[in-house]
């Protein structure tokens, strides 16, 4: 049984062009599995006789610059797209644009080994990170390409959660707000019995303006007291049986299984990460597939529970 041996640090990740649009409900930051399903691919590409694995992910915002633009003030805010080569013919070419951002990230993975002689001396670890820096650099993150990593290395897992915390600042980290999400939920429900987690979600985008004597108004909203809460997707949730590899029409490979899936959604918050000093294991995203009871689905979801 693998046990967490190491922390895998990438300083300063700078990702340029990197899908804004995470779901059909939320833009800016990209998704989370566009960070989990990178390390997942870059664990497969780990060139070792013995067994290492990575597991979780941390991630810390150091700068995310959507590419929008409005005119002025008052104008509605548009994504900055690229102009594609026109045809032939001299048509526009029917290429659909997503909007882009460009991050600037550090990302801290759980290191995980069978065997103990794995990484032991120097050589092997040195090895190990340059190994791991240079195929990083040869695949995308949420969708864009690394232009830069600062720094990598290899942490010893006993280091203390305040020393991981300074390695990361100054910087902001992307935190699981499940706890919040029930209590705004609760809040809605007693003025309407009907309200759901996804009116609470929709509430967290919201700002109410209420009218005051003397021309003045206030504007209040549910995230007051509670940190910077922000709308995240989360997973997936098949809505359709699994078909066998080659049955599912225009799909994109006809080598695995598919299956129809739809966004789960989730609360996220963003923490300093002085804040998670003594509980910045709680800060890794780690995949978790299990079987909804009612109707035998599939749901695949990223979440922050220890295995």
């Amino acid at each position: 049984m693998e046990t967490l041996n190491y922390y895998l640090f990438f300083d300063h990740v700078k990702i340029h062009n990197a899908n804004a649009i995470s779901s059909p409900l939320t833009y800016g930051f990209p998704a989370i599995s566009g960070f989990v399903g990178a390390i997942h691919a870059l664990n497969r590409k780990i060139e070792s006789t013995d067994p290492i694995y990575l597991d979780g992910v941390l991630i810390a915002c150091h700068e995310c610059d959507v590419q929008v633009y409005r005119p002025n003030d008052y104008s509605d805010y548009t994504f900055r797209l690229t102009r594609n080569p026109v045809a032939k013919n001299g048509d526009t070419r029917a290429i659909i644009e997503e909007g882009r951002v460009h991050l600037d990230v550090s990302l801290l993975i759980e290191v995980k080994i069978e065997n103990f002689e794995a990484l032991y001396d120097d050589d092997q670890k040195n090895e190990f990170i340059n190994q791991m820096k240079q195929k990083l650099y040869q695949q995308r993150i949420a969708g864009g390409h690394v232009l830069e990593i600062g720094d990598a290395k290899l942490i010893p897992s006993d280091a203390s959660d305040e020393t991981l915390a300074n390695l990361l600042l100054p910087a902001f980290v992307l935190v699981e707000a499940q706890q919040d999400l029930q209590e705004i939920t609760a809040e809605l429900q007693q003025q309407d019995p009907n309200a759901t987690a996804l009116d609470a979600l929709i509430e967290t985008a919201m700002l109410h303006h209420h009218p005051q004597e003397k021309e003045h108004w206030q504007t209040t909203s549910v995230k007051q007291g509670r940190g910077w809460l922000v709308p995240i997707p989360l997973g997936y949730q098949a809505i359709s049986p699994l078909f066998a590899a080659g049955k599912l029409q225009e799909a994109r490979s006809n080598d695995h299984q598919s299956q129809f899936v739809e966004c789960i959604y989730g609360l996220g918050k963003w923490v300093f990460p002085l804040r998670l000093k003594e509980n910045l294991s709680q800060a890794f995203w780690r995949y978790q597939c299990s079987t909804l009871q009612s109707n035998g689905a599939e749901i695949y979801i990223i979440n922050q529970k220890n295995n």
